[in-house]
């Protein structure tokens, strides 16, 4: 009995080595397992993002760097990175397992008596990340509204890219959808003189892929919300309040 043992090691070890995998046919009913790319930004410097995404709890595929954006692959794009945690977009939960984390060396914002101050991006910076999201996007098939914010898939929690990021770049890029300014200004108007209720733009919002109750109430889940959009289709004011003008842009992006 004592031999049997090893001599049954051995034989699977045999077996497991000897594998024969026939890859003379293959099916054309396949598609990536990539949905999504997640941008953000670290909140520090090179060194300490090297740092954090290589030997904390966190991880992301890419990392670009301020000066010089020097462009970092960390993950393989095949593997999981943590980067996204808890986190929903188009119905769709805990995202790291159907996306591409992009981290961009950015400070965030700084408290002062005025407010926050936001920390510009590069243009070198943006010009590596325009280039790196093409090749994505070109090798994974992805559709417009794959490329989302840290704040859009966590807008109770995050804030970043933030409203300095350069959205309207990546839709100049062809990247993502953006609302026509001609149509925006046409309805805009409707809207001034009667604001849709509560619920109509928690209606607006998912509908574009936020996760949000319907509460029908201007609540502070529904605040924050409200101020991820406006981060990113009108940075200059995004306080998270309903207005017309708020009103226009989900109603023109939602229409196309």
């Amino acid at each position: 009995m004592r031999y049997l043992l090893p001599c049954l090691v051995l034989l699977l070890a045999g077996c497991s080595s000897g594998l024969s995998i026939q890859r003379d046919y293959s099916s054309a009913n396949h598609a990536s397992r990539v949905q999504y790319v997640v941008l953000h930004y670290t909140s520090t410097d090179l060194e300490h993002s090297l740092q954090l995404l290589t030997e904390g709890p966190v991880s992301s595929h890419y990392l670009i760097g301020e000066e010089p954006p020097t462009l970092y692959q960390l993950v393989d794009e095949n593997r999981r990175a943590w980067h996204a945690g808890d986190s929903s977009w188009q119905g769709r939960t805990w995202l790291n397992g159907s996306s591409i984390g992009i981290e961009l060396v950015n400070p965030g914002y700084r408290e002062t008596p005025a407010g926050r101050v936001w920390a510009p991006y590069s243009e070198a910076q943006i010009e590596v990340l325009l280039a790196l999201l093409q090749d994505i996007v070109r090798r994974h098939g992805l559709a417009p509204d794959s490329i989302i914010g840290h704040s859009d898939i966590a807008p109770q929690r995050k804030v970043d890219p933030g409203p300095l990021f350069p959205w309207a770049r990546l839709a100049a890029a062809g990247l993502i959808r953006w609302p026509d300014a001609q149509a925006v200004a046409r309805v805009q108007g409707d809207f001034t003189e009667r604001l849709p209720e509560p619920l109509w733009f928690q209606q607006q919002l998912a509908a574009l892929g936020y996760a949000i109750a319907l509460s029908g109430e201007h609540d502070e889940q529904s605040r924050n919300v409200l101020a991820a959009f406006q981060m990113k289709y009108r940075p200059a004011r995004h306080d998270g309040l309903a207005d017309a003008q708020t009103a226009a842009l989900l109603q023109v992006l939602n229409s196309h």
